[in-house]
This record gives C-alpha cells, structure tokens and sequence, in this order.
C-alpha cells in the first residue's frame, strides 16, 4: 500500500524530520498458531500490523488491517499493550517513530493470503515454531499470548529520554 495521503501532505511541511505515528499489531490466533505476513518492504516475517488512520480507532486498525494485508476477518479480544518505539529511518530519509497497540485478536472468518502489495507471503505458524523475526515483534506475541485482561505499559523513559538506555520496561 502507498503512503497515506496525509501522512505525504505532513512530509510536504516537515521533509525528513521526525514524524510520531500511531499504529496497531493484530495478533492473530486460531487454533494453537498465529497470522503471520513476511514484509515486502524488508522480507522479514511478522504479525500485521498498520498505521490508524485519522478519526479511526486504534483496534478498527488491527481488524481492517488484517482484510486488507491478509483477507482474514479476526476479532479484538483486547488491548494486550501499548509501547513507544524506537526511531526508523525509512531508505528515502523519512524518521518516525510510532506508538504501538498491540491487540489479541482471534480469527473469525477468511482464508490467509497475500492480499496487497505488503507482504510476499502470509501463513498461519505454531506458536512453538515461529520463523525469525525481530526481538521487539517477539515481545508484541508475547505480550499478547500473555494477555489476562491487563494491558501492558511502560512508565520507563523511552530511548529519546534515555541516552544511557538502562532501562527496560516489560514490553521492550
């Protein structure tokens, strides 16, 4: 999927300049295995995940995420955690930063599959047999496998505020 519109009208002001963004990752189960999509923009695997748009909910994300990367209808069963991330410097120069809700979700209907032009593949995995992916996606699974009710937070200093980078919250 391109680049939202408002998202380049906000470069069109700022150029390159650090830009925070809201976003949301569904993770997905239905029996014993998770929804996973491998990016087409770095080739690694993760659960899906998107950008809220203006006006729209955080969990309205994950579920409209999920039918258009991966045309599965799934369900939020709750809001697992919330976490700042780290800054990404995208190849064209853009920075950003985004705040992410990760959902537990559960699969309702659709058949997985490559759905738009984000991921190459998408595909239903164990649990106890997930490809590679980056630590921070492994920490989101978690945070939802282990969801009881209780959303999980940080109220340590992110890394911007943190230059010694000595603190570590549960969800980092």
């Amino acid at each position: 999927m391109p680049t939202p519109e408002y998202i380049l009208s906000l470069r069109e002001k700022i150029g390159h300049d650090l830009l925070w963004l809201p976003g949301a990752t569904a993770v997905v189960l239905h029996e014993g295995r998770i929804l996973l999509g491998r990016r087409a923009d770095n080739g690694n695997w993760a659960p899906i995940t998107g950008i809220v748009d203006p006006g729209e909910e955080p969990a309205a994300t994950a579920v409209r995420e999920c039918l258009e990367e991966a045309g599965v209808v799934c369900e939020v069963e709750g809001l697992a955690g919330v976490k700042a991330g780290g800054e990404v410097v995208f190849p064209n120069g853009d920075r950003c930063r985004f705040l992410d809700h990760t959902f537990r979700c559960r699969y309702v209907s659709g058949t997985a599959r490559v759905n738009d032009d984000e991921s190459t593949e998408i595909d239903w995995f164990d649990l106890d047999d997930l490809p590679p992916m980056r630590e921070d996606l492994l920490r989101r699974i978690r945070c939802a496998l282990d969801f009881d009710g209780t959303t999980r937070f940080s109220t340590e200093p992110g890394p911007s505020q943190d230059p010694t980078g000595a603190h570590e919250s549960p969800l980092s």
